[in-house]
């Protein structure tokens, strides 16, 4: 008998913190810097778009920032196991700022390349390793100097080179990666961790410890945290690395897809643009 492997992500759990978050006012400002690094790089591409697709948790706000860059609406689609989407719909797909949650990311693109039409584009946004690296450090820190041990507190996330590889598994031709990092200030450890809350970006492993944590464990860590990442004004550094894959659904004449390990190219180089950043949250 085959048996599936365990989940990583609790999904149940996602979807109640981020229903939590849409409920309080969500903290959109990387969704919105996000989706507008997005429109800008497809009008540097040489070819219309008429049918295009965006699937996540704020699918809506992506749609309306690719409308204002002159794209056609978009289809919306939540990121689901089984996307909502026909196949061979559309020629372009925008996986927007969710894949880091999936437990078959794999699964995901198959499914958004068979959605895209010959020759149709993917592009997949979604957190990469150098995502809150100072939170993590902060964090493990604390809980192993109060409790003697470490449970998961921040969700493994794929290096460039291991995240491009997903695309030629996928089918996909063409394979590109490209990371972008976002550094923001706040001012403690604690207002990251309620924005994190208003993004509906926390903890969600299924392996996370259940019961709640000592609050001398989040005294110590944004101690720790302010200790190792504030800057001359006092107000720490968080740094979010966005990773955006690109492929192409599979057509005669086209080129032949790279061999896996290859996307390794920059997004900005491959469409011939400047890498650009975004300023700080409020707060």
């Amino acid at each position: 008998m085959v048996t599936s492997p365990p989940e990583l992500f609790d999904a149940d759990a996602l979807a109640l913190r981020r229903a939590r978050a849409l409920a309080q006012g969500p903290a959109d400002f990387l969704q919105a810097a996000a989706a507008a690094e997005v429109a800008e790089r497809l009008q540097e591409v040489n070819r219309p778009f008429h049918a295009p697709a965006v699937v996540g948790p704020r699918a809506e706000l992506w749609a309306e920032r690719l409308a204002a860059a002159g794209l056609p609406r978009a289809r919306v689609a939540a990121d689901a196991p089984a996307l909502d989407l026909a196949p061979e719909a559309h020629d372009l797909v925008v996986h927007a700022l969710a894949l880091h949650w999936a437990n078959d990311p794999v699964g995901q693109l198959v499914q958004c390349r068979r959605a895209l039409r010959p020759d149709g584009m993917l592009i997949a946004v979604l957190f990469g390793a150098g995502t809150l690296a100072e939170l993590r450090a902060a964090l493990a820190e604390a809980e192993v100097a109060e409790t003697g041990g470490l449970s998961p507190r921040v969700a493994p996330m794929g290096e460039v080179r291991d995240l491009g590889d997903l695309l030629p598994r996928a089918g996909l031709a063409l394979p590109v990666a490209d990371a972008l990092r976002i550094e923001t200030r706040y001012p403690d450890a604690l207002a990251l961790m309620r924005d994190l809350r208003a993004m509906g970006e926390t903890n969600v492993l299924a392996g996370r410890l259940r019961r709640p944590t000592r609050r001398a464990v989040f005294a110590r860590a944004a101690a720790a945290y302010a200790a190792r990442f504030a800057g001359p004004d006092g107000r720490v550094r968080a740094t979010f690395e966005l990773v955006a894959l690109t492929g192409w659904a599979p057509a005669e004449g086209q080129q032949k897809p790279l061999r896996p390990g290859s996307a390794k190219m920059r997004l900005a180089d491959a469409l011939g643009v400047r890498e650009q950043g975004a300023g700080e949250p409020p707060g």
